[in-house]
């Protein structure tokens, strides 16, 4: 009996080991956050309060503590053409860390080169697939 008790001893000691070794090195409040925010539509409204949405959100969590991609499509690509009445808020946005991502698809469909659009934007091949992308990586969604 004594013997058993024992390695019954052992074993949870062992078990109640191998579970604190099993939990992660850093806790959910020390990762960075993470967002994605779809604009598809082509609407300045739309689009000034996607900016404002990503401001907040770095106010609010601190700059340097997410990352905030804005991935626009469809309609929406309109407000990332070169001369768009959103374009000096979206170099402000950039300037603060925010990726702003044009969807080639949707370029090519609407006969669009890298020449019409905005010079401090990115590019991804897919708006759509980008989006399920950085869901799948974590990101939050957001669509306002």
């Amino acid at each position: 009996m004594k013997y058993m008790n024992k390695m019954i001893g052992a074993l949870l000691g062992g078990a109640m080991m191998m579970g604190a070794l099993a939990l992660p090195a850093t806790s959910l409040a020390a990762d960075k956050s993470k967002v994605v925010i779809q604009v598809s539509t082509n609407d300045a409204a739309t689009w000034n309060l996607a900016l404002n949405n990503a401001k907040n959100i770095q106010k609010d969590v601190g700059k340097d503590n997410v990352d905030v991609e804005i991935v626009t499509f469809g309609p929406g690509i309109t407000m990332l053409k070169a001369e768009s009445e959103v374009a000096n808020r979206i170099n402000e946005a950039v300037d603060s860390g925010v990726q702003v991502m044009a969807c080639q698809n949707t370029m090519r469909s609407q006969k669009l080169n890298k020449e019409d659009m905005n010079s401090r934007i990115g590019y991804v091949p897919s708006g759509v697939v980008e989006i399920m992308q950085r869901q799948q990586q974590g990101y939050a969604y957001l669509r306002p």
